[in-house]
């Protein structure tokens, strides 16, 4: 039954792998943005990590300054307690002196260590900031030329769009002027077909008249 649950989790994570894939292929500048995001995340962790490397580093130095301190007022309490002839207090105050001091050294073996972590830290941070700022730079340009494309694009599809239909407005309007033309030039002629027969009439009477008297 394992076996079973562990295939069919395989074949949804190709799968999902897979739809996540042809996403990135069709749409590379949103899986920019995507990782970018998924970058800025990352990068936001780590400058929490960094400054909290900050404050362990300042606790380490504080707790290393006490116990050193603590350590010198016990020496010399030693000393006095010595000089003094009190076996006691001088034993209580090395048995101090001892237990500050280690704790001193720790501190300080851990103070250093804390700094050397926070070093590197601190540069891998900054390695992380400049492929981030370097991904930001990227997209600006990607975004640019995917602008720059589009817009060609639909250019292109006006003009294209345009110029058919201008050729089709100018080709429908020429033969509308064209029929107005024969309409006002046949219109014109039946107007002066009349008054042409009259004056040929009228004309061939008239000669009519001459041949006669001649």
């Amino acid at each position: 039954m394992a076996n079973l649950f562990t295939r069919i989790k395989d074949v949804i994570s190709a799968d999902l792998h897979e739809l996540v894939e042809e996403k990135e292929r069709k749409n590379p500048l949103a899986a920019l943005n995507q990782y970018l995001r998924q970058s800025e995340q990352e990068t936001e962790k780590v400058r929490k990590l960094v400054e909290r490397q900050y404050r362990l580093r300042e606790e380490f130095n504080r707790e290393y300054q006490a116990a050193k301190g603590m350590a010198e007022k016990r020496f010399k309490q030693a000393e006095i307690a010595q000089k003094a002839g009190e076996e006691s207090m001088y034993q209580f105050a090395m048995k101090e002196f001892e237990e500050y001091q280690n704790r001193a050294n720790r501190m300080k073996s851990l103070c250093d260590e804390a700094a050397q972590q926070l070093e590197l830290l601190e540069q891998k941070y900054e390695e992380m900031k400049h492929r981030l700022k370097d991904m930001r730079l990227k997209r600006m340009e990607l975004m640019g030329r995917e602008n720059i494309a589009r817009a060609e694009h639909q250019i292109s599809k006006v003009m294209e769009d345009t110029a058919d239909k201008s050729y089709s407005r100018f080709a429908e309007l020429d033969r509308y002027i064209e029929d107005i033309e024969f309409k006002v030039n046949s219109a014109y002629y039946r107007s002066t077909f009349d008054s042409k027969i009259a004056q040929l009439e009228k004309e061939m009477k008239n000669q009519e008249k001459v041949t006669v008297q001649e």
